[in-house]
């Protein structure tokens, strides 16, 4: 047990990163877009994430919202640019390795604090753990990076006219997402890490054989 303490802080920092991961994907707001004309985009603002792109409006432009209008991207839709698809796969592939980094070091730490006799499993396990959380770590930094890069320099999307978006914006600024998902990348990396570091303990028996 007294050598498992990073471990242990492994799998806190571990889940903590994981539900990031997952929050990231969820929030729409990866890309914040000033625009110019207000006539469809009353706030003269819109959001632009990986799965569907929204903004608020006065006019009944969608049935059921008459105030918050939303479209979801389809996967056929060939404007898209590839760096929000990037996003789309490389981060349900982060949220499914971390998820497997969570059960890896869980069944470790099971055998470590519950005293299951099979130790020959610890550290394979923590190491499994480990490469886990830093595959799921480099998913998430791909898009994020990728995407901030896209916001930095100002890029467009070409929207349909279905969308009521301008096809580039006056200007835009990274969205919540984007540090959400730095801070997820951060504690997945140092939960790898620290998954990693683990040395079963010599103990006399071992040594003397």
């Amino acid at each position: 047990v007294s050598t498992s303490h990073l471990q242990l802080a492994a799998f806190v920092l571990g889940t903590i990163g994981w539900i990031l991961c997952t929050v990231s994907m969820g929030i729409v707001e990866w890309r914040v877009w000033h625009v110019d004309n207000t006539t469809v985009i009353s706030s003269g603002i819109a959001w632009v994430g990986i799965w569907k792109v929204c903004f608020i409006s006065y006019l009944y432009v969608s049935p059921g919202y008459r105030e918050q209008f939303c479209h979801k991207f389809s996967g056929y839709d060939s404007f898209i640019p590839h760096e929000i698809y990037a996003a789309q796969g490389l981060l349900l592939i982060a949220m499914f390795m971390g998820l497997l980094g969570l059960a890896a070091t869980i069944f470790a730490l099971r055998n470590v604090y519950m005293g299951v006799t099979h130790k020959t499993l610890i550290a394979p396990f923590f190491l499994v753990g480990g490469f886990f959380y830093i595959f799921a770590g480099l998913c998430v930094l791909i898009p994020v990076s990728w995407n901030f890069y896209s916001v930095t320099h100002n890029q467009s999307i070409a929207f349909p006219p279905s969308y009521y978006m301008p096809s580039s914006p006056a200007v835009q600024e990274a969205g919540a997402a984007i540090p959400v998902g730095i801070m997820a990348v951060i504690l997945l990396l140092l939960s790898g890490t620290f998954s990693l570091s683990y040395r079963f303990p010599m103990t006399a028996n071992t040594i003397m054989k």
